[in-house]
């Protein structure tokens, strides 16, 4: 059975707790990397820009970072400083608007945005010859990836070898109301503050459609993706928005060696985004819930040292 009962990550060597945990890495880890940059036009006339590191490898990794993330996050450049020196290419994705750049629409990325991964992918295939490709995605990039592996509309490449994902909201809902807790406001208040500028942005960018009037107002998730994330891409509203996209709906019909890991101690997830009576008698579904970690966490030492997450993610590669 997929469900993994004992975790091989007893924690961290010098510190423990969930905040410090989400917290030290993001802040105080310093990966070096140089990245040559692709763009990419989509098929609806926006771009996308993918960093590469290349090195002529017949197999590749690529990254899904998370909100309000990009390829420059400390864990995407670790995760690509890892897996380039195991003798993977990689590439490391920017969801629209995340690249430094704004992009040209209105719509931007969000949780469900899977037919961007589709673009890439079907993009890296009509142009190289990877013999194999693995995808890891990290909390919302983590769930559009879950998301699109179990879409029936998307028809999976044979080279599409395996997918991971770290620290995964896969319950939208819940993972908001989570965040609205009072422990959580530094994340709450971190995340809002870069959103609210990209809506300005927007605004800049289409002054007739969106009225940023009323924006500082907005204190959470759900008010933020009632007032912009869903309405802008097609949803009632957050609701409607949360509903359609939980990549929880989709573990289901997952058909290709999948490995889920999400922290006990994740501050940002609620029980429901542990699924472990579907991973028990799922074929490719493999599910992970070490004790420690916190969100997008699991380093083994100082944030300045090694990162359990990518040992565990380049040993489940190899083991299937």
């Amino acid at each position: 059975m997929p469900l993994i009962t004992n975790s091989s990550f007893s924690g961290n060597k010098y510190y423990r707790g969930k905040h410090i945990e989400t917290i030290l890495p993001a802040l105080f880890r310093q990966v070096l990397i140089t990245y040559t940059r692709e763009r990419i036009e989509l098929t609806d006339g926006d771009f996308l820009d993918l960093d590469w590191q290349k090195q002529n490898a017949s197999k590749l990794v690529l990254l899904f970072h998370g909100l309000e993330g990009s390829s420059s996050s400390n864990y995407i450049k670790g995760f690509a400083t890892h897996f380039f020196a195991l003798g993977w290419d990689v590439c490391a994705v920017n969801f629209r608007s995340c690249s430094g750049e704004m992009n040209k629409f209105l719509r931007s990325y969000h949780s469900g945005a899977t037919e961007d991964i589709d673009e890439v992918i079907n993009h890296v295939l009509r142009f190289t010859q990877y013999q194999k490709i693995t995808t890891i995605g990290f909390s919302l990039g983590g769930n559009i990836l879950l998301k699109y592996l179990g879409e029936k509309k998307y028809t999976l490449p044979s080279a599409l070898h395996s997918a991971i994902a770290f620290s995964v909201p896969i319950d939208l809902a819940a993972s908001a109301i989570e965040m609205t807790k009072w422990q959580n406001t530094i994340y709450m208040n971190r995340f809002l503050k870069t959103l609210k500028q990209k809506v300005q942005l927007k605004a800049n960018q289409f002054p007739k459609t969106i009225n940023p009037a009323n924006i500082e107002r907005i204190t959470t998730f759900y008010e933020f993706d009632s007032y912009f994330t869903g309405p802008i891409h097609g949803f009632i509203d957050a609701q409607d928005y949360y509903d359609k996209n939980n990549a929880l709906r989709f573990l289901p019909r997952i058909t290709i060696p999948t490995l889920l890991v999400n922290a006990q101690n994740d501050p940002f997830l609620t029980r429901s985004c542990f699924p472990t009576q579907l991973a028990k008698n799922h074929p490719f579904l493999y599910f992970e819930q070490p004790q420690y970690g916190g969100h997008v966490g699991f380093s083994l030492e100082l944030p300045t040292g090694k990162y359990w997450s990518e040992q565990r993610a380049a040993a489940f590669i190899q083991s299937v």
